[in-house]
C-alpha cells in the first residue's frame, strides 16, 4: 500500500483539491483507493459522497475524531489533514503515511505559514531523516507572473523545489461538484491539466518502489 498525507498549516491552500485529484487519478488507474478526511470541515468526505456511481469508486473515511481501520485490500490511501494541525496529531497521521505533500499558494501569507510549518515538522524524526519525504506543490499558480517567480525563489531558498506546479483553473471546482477530479474528465482542458500531475504521481510511485 502507498499512503500520502496532504498537509499544511495554512488553510485554503488547496489541500482538499490535491487529495481528491490524487484519489481520482489512482481510482482511474484501477487501484482500490481510500480517501481519509481528518479535517472537521469534511470537504473530502463530502466529495466522496457526491462521487457518481459510474466513476471508479473512492472509499471515503471520516477520521476527524480518530484514525480508523482501513478496508481490506486498500492499495492507495490519501489523507486530507486539517489546517492548524498539532504536532502530536501530525505525528499520528504521519505514522499511516509514506510521504507528505504540501500545497503552497503564491501569497506572502502562504509562504510565511509554509516556512513555519516546515520548521515544525522537520523536527519530527521521519521527516528530519527523510524516511518519509516532504514534497511541496506550487498550487493555483499563474506561470510567468511575479507572484509565481517569487514562489519558485522561495521554494528553492528553503530547499524544497516544487515537485510540480499546478495552474489555477475553474475546472477543479466544476469537477468537485460531482465528486470528480480532472482524471475523471475527458475534455481538453482536463487532459492538459493531467500532465501537470504526472511529476507528483511519479514522486509518489518512486516512494512505493523504494519501500518495496
Amino acid at each position: 500500500m502507498l499512503a500520502i498525507l496532504v498537509s499544511n498549516s495554512k488553510g485554503g491552500c488547496g489541500k482538499t483539491t490535491i487529495a481528491t485529484n490524487l484519489a481520482s487519478a489512482y481510482a482511474q488507474g484501477g487501484f482500490k483507493v481510500v480517501l481519509a478526511d481528518a479535517d472537521p470541515q469534511k470537504s473530502a468526505y463530502g466529495w466522496c459522497k457526491r462521487r457518481a456511481d459510474k466513476l471508479p469508486p473512492v472509499k471515503g473515511l471520516d477520521w476527524t475524531k480518530k484514525i480508523g481501520k482501513l478496508p481490506s485490500g486498500t492499495e492507495r490511501l490519501i489523507i486530507d489533514a486539517p489546517a492548524a494541525l498539532s504536532v502530536d496529531r501530525f505525528k499520528a497521521l504521519l505514522k499511516m503515511a509514506d510521504a507528505v505533500i504540501s500545497p503552497v499558494l503564491t501569497s506572502s501569507f502562504d509562504r510565511n505559514a509554509t516556512e513555519g510549518f516546515i520548521k515544525r515538522i522537520e523536527e519530527v524524526k521521519p521527516i528530519r531523516k527523510n524516511r518519509k519525504p516532504l514534497g511541496l506543490v506550487a498550487n493555483m499558480v499563474r506561470p510567468g507572473t511575479r507572484a509565481a517567480n517569487r514562489l519558485m525563489t522561495f521554494m528553492d531558498e528553503i530547499g524544497y523545489p516544487p515537485v510540480t506546479t499546478l495552474r489555477t483553473r475553474a475546472v477543479y471546482a466544476e469537477a468537485a461538484e460531482t465528486g470528480a477530479g480532472v482524471f475523471d474528465r475527458g475534455d481538453k482542458t482536463s487532459r492538459d491539466l493531467q500532465t501537470e500531475w504526472t511529476p507528483l504521481l511519479t514522486f509518489a510511485e518512486t516512494l512505493r518502489d523504494a519501500n518495496g
